[in-house]
């Protein structure tokens, strides 16, 4: 299909004479159940909390489905990505009818990037292969945002977009949003990767400046990365630690909680055992803690992967998200979990 559309576009334009273009993705179809006081979600990410009433609910969905652009020169190279995942349009009564949500669109020239993409703190290599978008995002730097970065054989250095996200307290004494208005400073992140027949490393460390309402205060934070080879087996592992704040957990802490500069200690593990060539099952867990919210959540879960063919994955995934949030001056403790099963059909091209 790959060869296909190239042609096509080079009888279409001339700009293609000098350029390849690629267009990849993949087809997934999901089936979904959960149970629990914890509502029902796509995709579980940090921000899940219990509800008052139990959940038990089963979707069918192929948001995930995934559209992937890639051109390139000699040492110019380009990438635009969508997908359809968390998409407010539509609804399941009739249509489905989900619009295109961005994930990537950047250019690189030589050692240069420009644009939306995976932030430098991002490991992507130590992603598990999991049903659920991600694992367990809990316990995971996963964002992408506009970033200009440096990208040598080995060090990376980046400055990223800065937002920030939290609460400070009122008047009254009740937490309300912080205002983003003064964040004119760009985060700045430095990454070193090793790459080896063993596997790949990355460390990096994130320094950047939050100055809603007049706060004035520097965040600093680390995070270790890496997918190890174990024979045919693969170990991935996050270590994460600091005010890294929206950075981990896909919004389990806040950069500013209250006022106050949070800090986070988030983890994620994940085992992937190859029982053939064509089947694999991944143990995986994920946790974050946080000081000033007092944030205690956790996601674990098992899979089954099969290939029947080179391009189809089919998957199984049985998990439990839990939730131990603990009292503080402004909130009361939230405590609950769901459990799932999740199955996936996925057609690589």
């Amino acid at each position: 299909m790959k060869k296909l559309i190239l042609a096509a576009l080079t009888l279409a334009s001339p700009l293609c004479c000098a350029t390849d273009v690629e267009l990849s993705g993949f087809i997934k179809a999901d089936l979904k159940s959960v149970h629990g006081d914890i509502p029902y979600a796509g995709i579980w990410t940090g921000a899940d909390t219990p509800a008052e009433q139990d959940t038990a609910k089963t979707q069918f969905s192929g948001q995930e489905s995934r559209l992937r652009l890639a051109l390139k020169e000699a040492r110019l190279s380009a990438v635009i990505e969508m997908d359809f995942a968390n998409s407010a349009q539509g609804n399941a009564v009739v249509s489905n009818s989900y619009s295109p949500r961005l994930r990537h669109a950047y250019l690189a020239y030589r050692d240069v990037l420009a644009g939306q993409t995976w932030s430098t703190l991002v490991n992507s290599a130590s992603f598990p292969e999991t049903t659920n978008l991600g694992g367990p995002l809990v316990g995971e730097a996963m964002v992408r945002q506009a970033q200009l970065r440096y990208q040598g054989d080995h060090w990376q250095l980046a400055l990223e977009n800065p937002k920030s996200y939290g609460t400070r307290t009122n008047n009254e004494g009740n937490p309300v949003s912080i205002d983003d208005d003064s964040d004119w400073l760009p985060d700045l992140i430095l990454r070193r990767d090793w790459r080896g027949d063993w596997g790949q490393l990355s460390l990096s460390g994130l320094a950047r400046y939050l100055d809603p309402d007049g706060l004035a205060e520097v965040g600093v934070g680390a995070s270790a990365s890496a997918n190890l080879a174990l024979g045919q087996d693969r170990l991935q592992l996050q270590l994460h630690y600091g005010q890294l704040g929206r950075y981990v957990g896909t919004s389990a802490a806040k950069d500013i909680a209250n006022g106050q500069l949070e800090t986070s200690v988030a983890a994620m593990l994940a085992y992937r055992h190859r029982w053939v060539d064509s089947l694999r099952s991944t143990l995986f867990i994920g946790k974050i803690v946080t000081e000033v919210e007092r944030v205690d959540r956790t996601h674990l879960g098992i899979t089954l992967f099969a290939s029947p063919e080179p391009y189809l994955d089919l998957g199984l995934e049985l998990g439990h998200l839990q939730v131990r949030d603990e009292d503080t001056d402004f909130s009361r403790p939230r405590r609950g979990g769901s459990s799932y099963l999740q199955a996936t059909a996925l057609y690589r091209f």
